[in-house]
């Protein structure tokens, strides 16, 4: 279901629809449609809720990661878990100390209504102390995930959200297929040193109907007790 239309008939920008409501079942025919939700609060808009789908929509392949010899090094200290602190990591994500915040009370409600359905999932990453020190989490939809946000403690973190991306990647590639589209919204600076590369909206879309005809990634198993090795890439 195309909840914003057909794709032709978007305008030639990334906000393509805004709104007053917001619950799950509309952030999840947004994303099967291409597009998200993040709050206008800051615009001359008066609804809540703007929905975008990039022109130029920035996307992690898997192959691509760049995992440096530090990075390495950096993960040998952590230990990573799948969905064991959803809450801790999406307040960590949400704290409105961080630069260019953007996780309101609405997105922090309907994403946890969505993790409790089984559909947004976390990956934590802990230090040797047992300290919650990076993670990231998204929205998990067959072949497609869809990172929302990720997050390090700048005091004893370092790296620490690299790491749990590192144990995403290397989950996804786990799945039969071997494959998954990790969309990572919009390129930044260090998206982009982490391998992360930019595709039309035209490209993002044909490739999303693919992944949303490949099979569900298998979070439970991801969830048991497992060891896995970072092996640097440059």
């Amino acid at each position: 279901m195309q909840v914003f239309g057909p794709p032709a008939q978007w305008p030639d920008q990334d906000l393509i629809a805004f709104s007053d409501d917001l619950d799950v079942s509309m952030v999840l025919a947004a994303y099967c449609s291409g597009a998200f939700p993040m709050p206008l609060h800051e615009s001359s808009f008066e609804s809540v809720m703007g929905w975008w789908s990039p022109m130029r929509r920035a996307v992690l392949e898997l192959d691509d990661l760049r995992v440096t010899r530090s990075l390495v090094k950096s993960a040998r200290r952590y230990t990573t878990t799948v969905d064991r602190a959803f809450p801790a990591v999406l307040e960590r994500c949400a704290d409105p100390a961080r630069p260019h915040g953007w996780i309101d009370d609405d997105i922090r409600r309907v994403f946890t209504q969505a993790h409790e359905t089984g559909v947004v999932h976390s990956i934590e990453t802990w230090d040797r102390e047992g300290r919650l020190v990076g993670g990231l989490y998204g929205v998990s939809l067959r072949g497609l995930f869809a990172g929302e946000s990720m997050f390090h403690d700048t005091v004893c973190g370092r790296d620490a959200s690299k790491v749990a991306l590192a144990r995403l990647v290397n989950e996804l590639r786990a799945r039969p297929d071997g494959d998954a589209l990790l969309d990572v919204q919009w390129q930044t600076g260090h998206l982009a040193s982490l391998g992360a590369s930019e595709i039309s909206r035209a490209d993002y879309l044909s490739r999303l109907a693919t992944a949303l005809a490949a099979p569900q990634t298998e979070w439970a198993r991801m969830r048991r007790p497992g060891d896995w090795r970072l092996a640097p890439t440059c």
